[in-house]
């Protein structure tokens, strides 16, 4: 009787590994995305109190305030949190810009949210335009776009 070969060959153990190691690379890079896209979100959330402050200056005054303290919030600088290094308002656009415990490959990006306005229509709620999304329809966006942070790494919002 012949003794039958039990076991993985050298040649087919090599490949199983060469497998499983293109498998992760492919992986790792959506993993770190999904991470930033749920780091973005919590920034997004801090921005929540310098969009009202913001629409609230709108009304009030018909125009959109030129920076922090025009729209009656902290510093840039002493607007931070987990993920954010500073919340800055430029012209009426928020940037965010991404630092302290953010994932390294979104450190000191920045994403702009920008308000969309019907013009002459300062009782028309505004509208917000993040990062690359495009401008509804009959509305007008303020601000500039100064978006750094990849399209991918945004949530779906931001990104058409």
């Amino acid at each position: 009787m012949k003794n039958a070969n039990q076991g993985f060959t050298l040649i087919e153990l090599l490949i199983v590994i060469a497998i499983l190691s293109i498998l992760s690379t492919m992986a790792l890079p959506s993993y770190q995305d999904r991470v930033i896209r749920a780091q973005v979100e919590q920034a997004m959330a801090m921005a929540e109190v310098a969009k009202k402050d913001i629409q609230d200056y709108y009304r009030a005054k018909g125009s959109l305030p030129k920076n922090n303290a025009q729209a009656g919030l902290p510093s840039a600088d002493k607007f931070v949190g987990n993920f954010v290094k500073s919340i800055q308002v430029n012209d009426g656009a928020i940037d965010i810009m991404f630092g302290n415990r953010v994932n390294k490959n979104a450190e000191s990006k920045l994403l702009s949210i920008r308000p969309a306005v019907v013009s002459g229509a300062q009782v028309v709620p505004i509208s917000w335009v993040c990062g690359y999304a495009s401008v509804p329809k009959g509305m007008t966006v303020k601000g500039k776009n100064g978006s750094t942070i990849l399209p991918r790494q945004l949530p779906v919002d931001c990104r058409y």
